[in-house]
Order: C-alpha cells, then sequence, then structure tokens
C-alpha cells in the first residue's frame, strides 16, 4: 500500500521509481510468505538410496518463477534510472508537470 500510495501521490520521477520498487519487493515476499511451507524436503538427492522413504518435496518451479522476477524487476529498475538520468539533464528537478508543459520539437524541415 505505501508503494501504490508513493506512485500516486508523489510528483518526483525518482521518488515514483522507489515506490515502483516497493511495490515489485512487496509482491515478491507476499507470494514467498504465501508458498512457504514447512515439512517438504528440496529436491536435492546427494545418494541415489536417499530416495527410500521420502516424505513429500517442494516443488522448484515456483521459486523459479520469483527468481526470474526479481530479476525482471531489478533489470526494469535500472532502465527506468537510466532514463531518468536522462531526464535530469532536460530538468534537474524531475517533476511529472514540467515534462508534461514541455513542447515537443518541431518536423525537420525538408530540403
Amino acid at each position: 500500500m505505501a508503494g501504490l500510495f508513493g506512485l500516486i501521490a508523489r510528483r518526483n520521477l525518482f521518488l515514483k521509481a522507489l515506490a515502483m520498487d516497493v511495490m515489485g519487493t512487496a509482491s515478491v515476499a507476499l507470494f514467498v510468505l504465501v508458498a512457504a511451507r514447512s515439512g517438504l524436503r528440496t529436491p536435492i538427492v546427494p545418494r541415489a538410496d536417499a530416495l527410500a522413504g521420502a516424505g513429500p518435496w517442494a516443488d522448484p518451479i515456483p521459486q523459479a518463477v520469483i527468481l526470474t522476477a526479481i530479476v525482471i524487476g531489478l533489470s526494469i529498475q535500472a532502465l527506468l534510472l537510466v532514463v531518468i538520468t536522462r531526464l535530469a539533464a532536460v530538468d534537474p528537478l524531475l517533476e511529472t508537470g514540467s515534462f508534461e508543459q514541455l513542447q515537443p520539437p518541431g518536423p525537420a524541415a525538408t530540403p
């Protein structure tokens, strides 16, 4: 909820990116909290005879999906911060209102 509030209430682009990161981290934490169960064995078998009498196994697919979501979220945040850094050259305050007032460049003159 704090990330959503920051995304809606803040006008600074850097603070909006920070709020998006908080939202992404919260969603990953929610999935980890929901998927956490005790009594499951890891799907790593050290010996062939270790399968005898084995209890329930943990499913590695949700773990792989969450790790992939973390990597994708990190790369999106890095790309967003690069874009914000480039926009800081135009307006150092990074306020969304000032970018809405900018005029787009005119069409190129054709000879």
